[in-house]
């Protein structure tokens, strides 16, 4: 009888370039099991990134030769893989941009040990999500719910607009799936923090408006309403 497979460690790439910074972040989750590969700038982080494939990025915002937004926007234009971005002063448009280049979530350096690996695995706990419900027969349609030209297959992880898919980050199918399960009822954003991105603690509510930003852009922009106030809700029609 053969031995059970042990798990691959997680890979995990940070490119930062400060060398204090880098080094204590790669000791700091090499010690909770990850594989740490790491960068000083972000077009060695990019080769990094192409040669080496992580489970999950960590990228610092100012970076020599390509910054950390353009280098999310870069990445974004090959690969779906959670991307957390690290900011000196959580300055608001450093935020707002890494967010609007495709990033999945950020935090605030200095870093703290414990809430960078509980964002981290709530990131990939997010990129691995799979239904707990057993598949329906063959002839079930009812886990491919239609709202308008938009399709989401729950169990298949698809979503189509027009017949054509529709490629999405695992925060952001993890979110469309959120609204997808209420269609037509007002979610706010701190149920969207704890539900989607796991946040068992208050989070900046920048990173659910800029996540649904990022979704209207690929799903139509008419089909997640703002109820000012409130939050969000899907349309039915």
């Amino acid at each position: 009888m053969s031995e059970p497979r042990v798990p691959d460690p997680v890979s995990v790439l940070v490119v930062e370039d400060d060398d204090t910074i880098r080094r204590a972040v790669q000791l700091a989750l090499e010690r909770y099991g990850y594989r740490v590969d790491v960068a000083a700038d972000g077009l060695g982080g990019l080769e990094a990134f192409r040669t080496g494939g992580h489970d999950l990025l960590i990228l610092d915002v100012m970076l020599p030769e390509l910054d950390g937004i353009g280098l999310c926007c870069r990445i974004r234009e090959e690969s779906l893989v959670p991307v957390l971005m690290m900011s000196a002063r959580g300055d608001a448009l450093d935020v707002v941009a890494g967010l609007e280049a495709g990033a999945d979530d950020y935090v605030v350096k200095p870093v703290d040990t414990a809430v960078l690996v509980a964002r981290i695995r709530a990131l990939l706990r997010r990129a691995t999500f799979e239904p707990s419900q057993s598949p329906p027969p063959p002839e079930d349609p009812g886990h491919v719910l239609v709202f308008g030209d938009l399709s989401v297959d729950t169990l298949g992880m698809e979503v189509r607009r027009a017949g054509e898919p529709v490629p999405l980050t695992p925060t952001e199918l993890r979110l469309l799936l959120e609204f997808a399960a209420a269609p037509g009822s007002v979610l706010d954003r701190r149920r969207l923090l704890r539900e989607v991105w796991d946040y068992g603690w208050e989070g900046d509510t920048r990173v659910v408006d800029l996540c649904v930003l990022r979704l209207r852009k690929k799903i139509g922009s008419g089909r997640i309403e703002t109820v000012r106030g409130f939050g969000y809700k899907l349309v039915r029609g």
